[in-house]
């Protein structure tokens, strides 16, 4: 009998290498990827997580997963958060912890949202798996080859998320935390 694939639309590599190790063997899929340009939308972590698993799951016409990772400077009142990609592209590294040098405040919260559509009708529900870790924002450390990973301390660490190892990210991260909901709903509705 042939395994069950779940379509993670993403373009990244990394993310996608990061998903299958935090998933395990035992995951009850093989987790594929397909690359699909999506509009960069504008709202509120759920309402962009819900309106980019919907135009996913209707131009591949299959169920799917799409992530979206929010980093949320809380002396911000949660920016960049849905925007980070944008502004890690423009300010780089160096620059997003130079956001907040007029503020006390260098807490943040990185949020990652996997969205789920189980099929491709226009009035599908789409299932949410949301983990968030809290750290500060530090002056960039560590590797620079996986985003902001490098400026981000989570709590009760004194190393980056750069600077750890993979291993040791993926079982403390924000990823680590929302894929662990959605492994024990998929163990648990799909066997």
């Amino acid at each position: 009998m042939s395994q069950r694939t779940l379509t993670f639309v993403t373009g990244n590599v990394k993310k996608l290498e990061e998903v299958r190790a935090i998933l395990g063997k035992n995951f009850p899929f093989e987790v594929t990827s397909y690359k699909l340009d999506l509009p960069e939308l504008q709202g509120e972590i759920d309402e962009v997580s819900i309106k980019k698993c919907q135009e996913a799951a209707r131009r591949l016409n299959k169920p799917v997963v799409v992530e979206d990772t929010c980093l949320c400077f809380n002396a911000l009142k949660g920016l960049p958060g849905p925007y980070i990609k944008w502004f890690l592209e423009k300010l780089e590294p160096e620059g997003l912890p130079k956001l907040l040098d007029g503020w006390e405040d260098k807490s943040a919260e990185a949020i990652c949202t996997f969205a789920y559509c189980p099929s491709s009708g226009d009035n599908q529900e789409i299932l949410l798996f949301q983990g968030k870790t809290s750290g500060k924002i530090v002056s960039p450390r560590g590797t620079r080859d996986f985003g902001w990973d490098c400026v981000f301390q989570p709590d009760g660490y004194n190393l980056t998320y750069a600077e750890m190892s993979k291993e040791e990210k993926n079982k403390i991260s924000h990823r680590y935390k929302a894929l662990d909901k959605l492994k024990a709903y998929f163990i648990r509705n799909c066997q």
